[in-house]
């Protein structure tokens, strides 16, 4: 490898613990606010899915130290317990934010752990904020330098770059050195896994939850003198060497000048971030031309494969199996509209009327696309042919509006559960989280 990987550990370590809080622009710390907000939403709305439940329960019959809080279930476990359950939780609508520096869904595997970590040591809402920068400027740098190579591989990038996020967050809150961080990440890089192949089961979530659980740990451990290879990302049989990628040493070349967190997108759709782009096309064509969808003969998806490998599904089921199927998601949101999480049941995945519809689907690799974006072809009965595209993730909208957007998503997703006034209150404190000495507020719901 060239010599300016050599000490890649070593690099990356040196960033979480060396970066000053100064030396990250304000409006850094407003996208991370914004990304909370988000995280904050899924996380209460995921609470009882089923494998939540199963998580918790495990967790029961374990027993701990009360440490840190089960989000919107009123009980603490240990900070490793909740952060293996709120990380499910968090991932288990798969109504995440995605990076495509990340290779996956950067939130999921940072705010579980960091957000433990700070309410059990007692931590200052800023401190949070940093913390999560950082593990999302290391694991965003470590997901560009690993490349699609590694995802294209069949490695869930949410999960294995996941690990190293969230030990470089969880080292940085500690306040580790720089030997203690690099001990850290290589504690977690050798526990680091994760398998596209279980997308649409009940292990894609469990992904984000055991990632942002390792990494915790692992600064844990580190901080007490628990040591690792200090190469354990670039040597002979290491990280990369044996989990692969392409090994972009360009995307290094920017670590601590730029933040890429502003590329960060949330998502509009209860479904795998795979399925955007295409639902966004052909909601294109069918409202600008006004097309009944009685009147369509066919629609022609094509898109990367890339976003094939983890939108595999063409058949969908269950519930879990519609956030993967491109033909349901497409056809679920031409016929009703509502893509959120009531979408996404098995009633409405079996309605025939949508099963019917997705036989008219089909879905294509096209070789020239790299990540998320998709072209649509629509045909009519009466042979009209319509066309759009679309590439969610250069379609983010600026700050402002995003904080429109995900208001309203916050509200949607989380007053069902807390009731209005509560809603309100930790959605303030969320969106000033950088002036708040106690950060209890989050968890008192």
């Amino acid at each position: 490898m060239a010599e300016t990987s050599e000490g890649l550990t070593r690099r990356i370590a040196r960033f979480v613990s060396q970066t000053r809080d100064a030396d990250i622009p304000e409006f850094v710390y407003e996208h991370a606010k914004v990304a909370l907000l988000d995280w904050y939403a899924v996380t209460i709305a995921g609470k009882d899915d089923p494998l939540v439940l199963k998580l918790t329960h495990l967790a029961n019959q374990e027993g701990g130290n009360e440490q840190a809080t089960l989000l919107g279930q009123g009980v603490k476990k240990t900070a490793s317990q909740a952060t293996l359950i709120n990380g499910a939780a968090s991932h288990a609508l798969d109504y995440d934010d995605t990076s495509a520096y990340f290779l996956g869904h950067p939130s999921v595997t940072l705010f579980p752990s960091v957000l433990a970590l700070a309410e059990w040591r007692g931590k200052k809402g800023k401190e949070l904020l940093t913390a999560y920068i950082i593990g999302f400027r290391a694991g965003s740098a470590l997901g560009s330098f690993a490349g699609l190579g590694h995802y294209l591989a069949g490695w869930h990038g949410t999960s294995t770059i996941g690990h190293l996020a969230s030990a470089s967050a969880c080292a940085r809150l500690l306040g580790l050195d720089e030997t203690q961080t690099t001990h850290a990440l290589g504690i977690a890089a050798t526990q680091a896994s994760g398998l596209k192949r279980v997308f649409g089961t009940m292990c894609k979530p469990f992904h984000a939850g055991k990632c942002s659980q390792a990494g915790l740990n692992s600064a844990l451990l580190a901080a007490q003198g628990f040591t690792s290879a200090e190469d354990a990302l670039e040597g002979p049989q290491g990280f990369f060497d044996v989990l692969g990628g392409d090994k972009n040493e360009e995307a290094l070349a920017t670590l601590g000048h730029t933040w890429d967190i502003e590329g960060l997108a949330q998502k509009y759709h209860a479904s795998c971030h795979a399925t955007h782009s295409p639902i966004e096309a052909a909601c294109k064509i069918v409202n600008e031309k006004g097309l009944p969808t009685d009147q369509i003969k066919s629609i022609t998806v094509r898109s990367s494969e890339t976003a094939l490998s983890a939108a595999h599904r063409l058949e969908a089921t269950t519930g879990l199996e519609g956030k993967f199927s491109i033909p349901y998601c497409v056809a679920n949101a031409l016929l009703r509209g509502n893509t959120g999480m009531q979408a996404f049941t098995d009633e409405q995945v079996n309605d025939p009327e949508v099963q019917g519809f997705m036989k008219r689907i089909s879905v294509e690799k096209d070789e020239k696309k790299l990540t998320l974006e998709a072209d649509v072809e629509v045909e009519t009965n009466a042979g009209e042919i319509f066309s759009a595209f679309s590439d969610i993730l250069q379609e983010v909208p600026a700050l402002d509006v995003k904080k429109v957007k995900l208001r309203a998503k916050f509200e949607d997703l989380v007053s069902p559960v807390l009731r209005d006034r509560k809603t309100e209150e930790i959605r303030d404190a969320i969106l000033s989280l950088d002036t708040l000495e106690d950060i209890g507020v989050l968890f008192n719901a």
